[in-house]
This record gives C-alpha cells, structure tokens and sequence, in this order.
C-alpha cells in the first residue's frame, strides 16, 4: 500500500523545485525557450511571449503543482486500487 499523502508532498516539492529551475533559466538565458522547442520538441514553433514576472512565476508554479499532484494521486489511486 503507498502513503499517498507523502508522495503527494514529494511530487509538490520535486515539482517546485523543477519549475524553479526552469523559470530561473528562462530569465538567465531567454533563448533557451526557442531552443527547448527546437531540440527537445522537434518543431520550430514561432511562439514567443514576454510574459516573465512575479505574477506569471507564482500562477504556473500553482498549476503545475496541481497537474503533477492529480496526475500522482490518479497513478497512487490506480495502483493501490487494481489487484495483482
């Protein structure tokens, strides 16, 4: 049986973590979006935006933690509901 609730702090701090790194990239090295879409998505996507503040860090770190938390819980639900 897996505590769901120390796996879902687990995910919330890996997934803070993460995307802080990621936004503090973004405002150290900006072409690094273009070059994510490039290389890591194979695509060559024209999108760019030039929203980078406090507002935007704190609003994306509240729905990625809320993506990664509920895609967790479904996974933990799933695996401790479905029997061997």
């Amino acid at each position: 049986m897996t505590n769901i609730n120390h796996l879902l702090k687990v995910t919330s701090a890996w997934t803070s973590i993460v995307y802080t790194i990621c936004y503090v990239g973004v405002a150290i090295y900006p072409p690094i979006r273009i070059m994510t879409m490039r290389y890591a998505m194979h695509t060559d996507a024209g999108i760019v935006s030039n929203y980078f503040g406090f507002g935007y860090f704190v609003s994306g770190l509240i729905i990625w933690n809320v993506v990664a938390l509920l895609a967790v819980w479904l996974f933990a639900f799933l695996f401790n509901t479905i029997k061997k």
